[in-house]
């Protein structure tokens, strides 16, 4: 569609400009050009030393690159070496880089999706737009964030867009420097397993073959296209438990917080007056490393004494003095599931205000 929108600006300018102007695609392959034969012709240009959208200059042809300022998608060209063409260059560059978003705005689909997601569309706007698109809106979506943790030269929304080609059924969408939403659609009633995998397919590709390191969040799964906010916001609110909760995992689902989910959504308050009230004895800061090593190792082994004697490498009495010095400083007696339950769910509530994550 873009090769008809600048065709026909090119088409009304040739009069205007007395030159050849036409434009390429980022394969330097002409698409729209003031001389209709050589639309289809492929350009031999070696852009090695441009960088982002500098006017440049190559024999008798003055070039601009424009579109997207880090990776531009088209290229200007204008018959002319001199100042004159340098202008008609920048002029018609920004003229079609502003008709391109105004298009885009009104009829790309990704746009489209990206506004839902966002909220940035009014609920009653959503199928009218969509009946205008020709968009299918009778399908399962689920809304796969994609956070990246290292940075490296790599564009991770291209290898994204690469491994999920199909545009009219997925969406990749940049958010901001450090997210990425996919829209996927999927089966009614899909397994979360089968998302997980598809999620894990995505982290091991960017960390195993390009090196980049990122964790994934996965909303529900929702029919129809108003609902994609909340399954987006879902997956943005898994990525922050994520963070605070389980900070070695690189996949969260929405769908399996647990517990986390509860404590996340308490006021701060609520989980201030609990920490007081569960440690009237002693805070949980006069608690050691070492103490509260043996108390996750604890609760790892289910609360067996032997085990986790066994798997700290120390006696079971060594062990027994260990819970008998918390009991004595808290309280709270692990060895009783009641006890225990109250303060695992403590220790997550102080993690959770230690981590301080943003609300959605």
């Amino acid at each position: 569609m873009s090769n008809r929108l600048f065709q026909g600006v090119v088409h009304q300018m040739r009069d205007a400009i007395d030159r050849t102007i036409g434009v390429m695609d980022e394969n330097y392959t002409v698409i729209a050009c003031s001389e209709l034969g050589r639309i289809g012709e492929t350009q031999e240009l070696n852009l090695a030393s441009i960088t982002g959208t500098e006017t440049f200059v190559r024999g008798q042809y003055t070039y601009k690159p424009f579109g997207n300022a880090q990776h531009p998608e088209y290229i200007l060209f204008v018959e002319g070496n001199d100042a004159q063409a340098a202008k008609y260059a920048a002029m018609l560059a920004v003229s079609l880089s502003s008709i391109k978003y105004y298009y885009d705005e009104k009829y790309d689909r990704g746009n489209f999706i990206k506004n839902i997601i966002l909220d940035n569309i009014l609920p009653g706007d959503i199928y009218i737009k969509a009946r205008e698109l020709r968009f299918n809106s009778d399908v399962t979506r689920t809304v796969i964030l994609i956070r990246v943790t290292t940075r490296n030269d790599v564009s991770v929304y291209d290898i994204v867009q690469n491994l999920f080609p199909d545009k009219s059924k997925d969406f990749v969408i940049n958010i901001n420097e450090t997210d990425i939403a996919l829209v996927k659609e999927t089966k009614v009633n899909i397994d979360f397993k089968d998302l997980e995998k598809l999620a894990r397919s995505i982290v091991d590709t960017l960390s195993g073959e390009f090196y980049t390191h990122a964790v994934v969040g996965i909303g529900t799964t929702v029919e129809g296209l108003k609902d994609l906010a909340k399954s987006f916001k879902e997956a943005q609110v898994a990525l922050e438990v994520g963070k605070v909760f389980d900070t070695e995992k690189a996949i969260v689902s929405y769908d399996n917080l647990g517990i986390a989910r509860l404590i996340y959504q308490l006021p701060t308050t609520l989980c201030e007056t609990f920490l007081k009230e569960v440690f009237k004895r002693g805070s949980i800061e006069s608690l050691d490393q070492e103490t509260l090593f043996t108390i996750q190792r604890f609760f790892e082994n289910n609360l067996n004494v032997s085990e986790t004697s066994r798997k700290l490498f120390v006696h079971r009495n060594t062990l027994v003095y260990r819970l008998e010095k918390i009991k004595k400083i808290t309280g709270l007696d692990l060895r009783e599931f009641d006890h225990a339950i109250v303060f695992k769910i403590a220790l997550m509530v102080k993690k959770y205000l230690t981590a301080n994550p943003v609300k959605y």
